[in-house]
C-alpha cells in the first residue's frame, strides 16, 4: 500500500513538473514569435493576430481528468478537424463553422461550457452543403444549403426550427443574411452562367412566405452578376451584397432600394478580383474577403478604403491565406474570424483600442499595399 502511494505521489509530482514545463515552453515560443499586426508599421495597429483554430481541440476545454490521462498514458487527444470550412458565424464567443465536406455546422463554445457539437447530421434539418451562415439577435442560426436549395433554421443550441425556400425557389443559393429582429431573411441566389436568376430573394422569417426579390442579371445599379454573399449592417441596418461577377459591393435599404456601390475590377487598392465573404462590425466598417488577393479589405460604411487584413501566402502561417472564403465578427468583443479553405483553418484577430469608427481610422498612410494582390511568398523549405 505504501509503495503504491509513493508511486502515485511520484506520478503527481511529475505531472506538475510537466505542466510547468509546458508553461515555460509556451512563454519561450511567444517571445520568439513575431505576432502579425495590421496595418503594418509604422502605422499604429488596429488588429493583432490572436490564434488559429484547426479543430475542436483548439477551443474546447480540456478537463483535469483528460489532462492527467494524457500525461499518464502519453495519449494525444484529437479533436474534430475541418475538412473544407466555408463560412462562419460567431455569437457571444460561440463559433459556428459550415463545412461542405463534413456536411455539418461544427459548433465550438470556448466562451461558455467549452463543449463541441455538430448541427445538421439528422432529419429533420439534415444538411447537404452548408454554405452561407447568419444569425439573428436571438442567436438563431440560418444555414444556406446549396444542394437542398433551402435555408434551414436552428436555435442557438442546434435544435431544428424550420426551413425556407426549396428547389422551386432557388437556382444556386450561396449566401444568407437576416435583419437584427429576425423578421426578414435575405437569400443570395448566385444563378449561373446560363441563368437569369442572379438576385437576392427576401422571405418572412417566421411564415417562410416569399416577399419580394432584389435585382436581376445585369451590370447596372441594383443588378447582379453572380452575387456571392450578403450581410445586414448592425450599424445602419442596410443590406450589403457581394456582387462577385461585377467585382463590387452594392448597398440597399431593407426594402431593396439601391443606395450606393463601391469596388470594381482590378488588382489595386479598393478593387476586387474574386470577392466572396462579407461582414460588418458595430461601427459600420465593411470587411470583404477576396479569394484571389488572399486578404480582407476594410471599408467605411460609405465605401472608402481603410486598410486590409492578411496577405496571400503559399505557406501555412498566421495571417497567410490561399483560399479565404468566410468571415465573421463577434459583436461582443469585436474579434474577427477569417476562414481559409485551403489551409483548413480559422485565424482570429483582436481589435486594439484604436479600432473604431471610420473617423478614427483616418490618416493612415500605410494601410494598404500598392497592389491589393501581392505575389505569394515562397513555400518554406
Amino acid at each position: 500500500m505504501i509503495k503504491n502511494r509513493q508511486n502515485i505521489m511520484i506520478l503527481l509530482a511529475g505531472f506538475v513538473l510537466f505542466l510547468n514545463a509546458c508553461t515555460v515552453t509556451t512563454d519561450k515560443v511567444e517571445k520568439e514569435t513575431v505576432i502579425p499586426v495590421f496595418p503594418l508599421p509604422p502605422e499604429k495597429p488596429r488588429f493583432v493576430y490572436d490564434r488559429t483554430i484547426r479543430s475542436s481541440i483548439d477551443v474546447v476545454k480540456e478537463d483535469s481528468t483528460n489532462a492527467f490521462r494524457r500525461f499518464a498514458t502519453g495519449e494525444r487527444l484529437h479533436g474534430e478537424g475541418f475538412a473544407k470550412p466555408f463560412d462562419i458565424s460567431v455569437d457571444k464567443g460561440r463559433i459556428f463553422v459550415g463545412d461542405t465536406v463534413r456536411r455539418t455546422v461544427m459548433v465550438m463554445d470556448p466562451a461558455g461550457e467549452g463543449k463541441y457539437f455538430e448541427i445538421g447530421l439528422d432529419e429533420p434539418g439534415r444538411l447537404f452543403m452548408p454554405l452561407g451562415l447568419a444569425q439573428d439577435a436571438a442567436g438563431n442560426l440560418y444555414v444556406c444549403d446549396g444542394t437542398a436549395k433551402r435555408v434551414t433554421i436552428y436555435d442557438r443550441d442546434g435544435k431544428y426550427l424550420r426551413v425556407l425556400g426549396g428547389k422551386d425557389y432557388f437556382s444556386r443559393p450561396s449566401g444568407v443574411a437576416v435583419d437584427p429582429e429576425g423578421t426578414r431573411v435575405y437569400v443570395v441566389d448566385t444563378g449561373g452562367v446560363e441563368s437569369k436568376n442572379h438576385r437576392v430573394r427576401v422571405f418572412d422569417a417566421i411564415s417562410g412566405k416569399h416577399l419580394f426579390d432584389i435585382g436581376t442579371r445585369g451590370s447596372g445599379d441594383g443588378e447582379f452578376n453572380l452575387p456571392r454573399d450578403a450581410v445586414v449592417s448592425p450599424y445602419n441596418h442596410q443590406l450589403y451584397v457581394v456582387d462577385g461577377g461585377n467585382f463590387r459591393v452594392q448597398v440597399f435599404d431593407m426594402d431593396g432600394k439601391f443606395i450606393r456601390k463601391f469596388g470594381g475590377i482590378g488588382r489595386r487598392t479598393g478593387q476586387f478580383s474574386r470577392p466572396k465573404g462579407i461582414a460588418v462590425d458595430k461601427w459600420g466598417n465593411v470587411y470583404v474577403v477576396d479569394t484571389a488577393f488572399g486578404n480582407v479589405q476594410l471599408f467605411s460604411p460609405d465605401g472608402k478604403l481603410l486598410m486590409y487584413l492578411g496577405n496571400r501566402g503559399s505557406s501555412d502561417q498566421p495571417a497567410k491565406y490561399m483560399l479565404p472564403s468566410g468571415i465573421a465578427i463577434d459583436e461582443t468583443d469585436g474579434d474577427v474570424y477569417i476562414v481559409d479553405q485551403f489551409f483548413r483553418k480559422i485565424d482570429v484577430f483582436k481589435p486594439t483600442k484604436l479600432m473604431g469608427s471610420a473617423a478614427s481610422m483616418r490618416g493612415m498612410k500605410n494601410s494598404q499595399p500598392e497592389k491589393a494582390a501581392p505575389a505569394a511568398d515562397k513555400p518554406s523549405s
